[in-house]
């Protein structure tokens, strides 16, 4: 007998109790497909090449500008505090970094691409405006302005891929970073053709830099595209590191990004003007930061190849432990020959060290609404130890004692690799405590609704 609910009635008791009607919770709601390809997830990607060839690229160049106001431009400033404009300007791509995540998690990738990208181009043309000597104005233009601009879109434009990728995301994010090495190399042979340009000057040299990111940066703008909403709710900022802080395995790559890059730009900003001093050919000196760059190129490639067999955290964990021994070569470098293998070994594995940054961190977040967040809050931290180069000028000195810087950033390189080390071991821990303890499906014991499918 069946007690009557309108048109349906539950069973009695005793029949139900006889009746164990198994009933599997509801999953939980499917989130959007990804589609890994299609015209649209390609074209962000190509979006993102530009993006990441325009800033990070030009910012990775200026190697040159270090050696052009050395030796010629700012010749009333120490080549330490020169190479602030430098740190400074990654400093604040990298470290603005977190704000500009929490902003793309929160729904304004659009507004950071569009207010980054017009920065950029002024920038750019207000340094054209710098006088000789005058290290501020330098400061300002490149150093600060230029490094908001980058900032703003250094992050988004990674985090974005992940609207359209899963199972190929490394594969595309290695084509996106690999934008940043090609830009290493574009830029430094166009800047040493035109700041050295009798004809063009110094103003002009700069303007066609401008000319050239202005349309690149448009066409980027137009080409990338979300897809996934922000979501609803985000935690607060303190909620946010305390999640984040209780991740070991998260926090040792972290550490490990942030000392590894203490020693990793004295390479790219140094290398050129070693050359320079150590007697070398001109022409060569000034391609020595091109032949370091082409193989970073190569070495951005690489790892899209390799990652999927190979683990992002072991590879990264490798390169690193070569980038600190090949800085260490450095302290040797007094040929062609010389600089040509520190260039071109040196430039194939960090570029493989900047590609991985972005799967690595990808890897080590399970929930992705945090993604941007995590990205943000690596890169920023990441960004703070920018002020190596700095203390490679002081080391340095005016007499160019080369061994000193040489060794400081290789011993702060080796102490990120054993950053690294402990990560790939903690990582390694929590899957296999994930494996082994993955609860069962949830089961749970109805009574059966009269008339009703579940």
């Amino acid at each position: 007998m069946s007690t009557g609910y309108g048109s349906h009635g539950l069973e009695n008791g005793a029949e139900s109790g006889k009746r164990k009607h198994r009933e599997i919770a509801p999953p939980p709601v499917a989130a959007a497909t990804i589609s890994d390809g299609g015209f649209q997830a390609w074209a962000t990607v190509a979006g993102s090449f530009l993006i990441m060839f325009c800033g990070f690229g030009y910012s990775s160049s200026f190697g040159v500008y270090q050696d052009f106001y050395v030796r010629t431009y700012l010749l009333q400033s120490s080549p330490s505090a020169i190479s602030w404009i430098g740190s400074v300007n990654i400093f604040i791509v990298l470290s603005g970094g977190f704000i500009a995540g929490r902003l793309y998690d929160r729904g304004y990738f659009y507004t950071l691409m569009y207010s980054g990208s017009f920065l950029m181009v002024l920038s750019l043309f207000a340094l054209s405006f710098a006088q000789r000597n005058k290290l501020y104005q330098v400061f300002l233009a490149q150093g600060i302005a230029n490094g908001i601009g980058a900032g703003m879109t250094y992050v988004p434009c990674m985090a974005v891929i992940s609207h359209h990728f899963q199972k190929r995301r490394a594969l595309a994010l290695t084509l996106v970073a690999s934008g940043s090495s090609l830009g290493a190399v574009v830029h430094p042979i166009m800047l040493n053709n035109t700041l050295h340009s009798t004809r063009l000057g110094f103003a002009n040299a700069v303007r066609v830099s401008a000319g050239l990111l202005s349309g690149l940066l448009l066409l980027a703008c137009c080409l990338m595209r979300t897809r996934l909403p922000p979501p609803k709710t985000s935690l607060r900022l303190g909620q946010t590191l305390s999640k984040f802080a209780r991740d070991g395995a998260y926090v040792a790559a972290t550490l490990g990004l942030g000392i590894f890059t203490v020693g990793f730009y004295y390479p790219l900003f140094y290398l050129q003007l070693d050359a320079t001093k150590h007697g070398l050919d001109p022409t060569f000196a000034f391609y020595s930061l091109v032949i370091m760059n082409s193989a970073s190129f190569a070495g951005r490639l690489a790892p899209g190849i390799v990652a999927q067999r190979l683990g992002v955290a072991r590879m990264i964990t490798a390169a690193s432990a070569c980038g600190a021994v090949l800085i260490l070569g450095m302290i040797g470098v007094r040929s062609e020959a010389s600089v040509v293998v520190v260039g071109v070994l040196y430039g194939f594995v960090a570029g493989s060290v900047v590609t991985l940054m972005g799967p690595l961190l990808v890897v080590l977040t399970e929930d992705m609404s945090e993604l941007g967040a995590r990205m943000g809050l690596s890169v920023a931290f990441s960004g703070a130890p920018s002020t190596g180069p700095p203390i490679d000028g002081l080391l340095l000195t005016s007499k160019f004692i080369w061994w000193r810087p040489a060794l400081f950033s290789g011993v702060m390189a080796l102490a990120g690799f054993g950053c690294f080390a402990t990560m790939l071991v903690l990582h390694g821990g929590s899957q296999r405590r994930r494996r082994a303890g993955a609860p069962e499906p949830v089961v749970v014991e109805l009574p059966k609704i009269k008339g009703c499918d579940v």
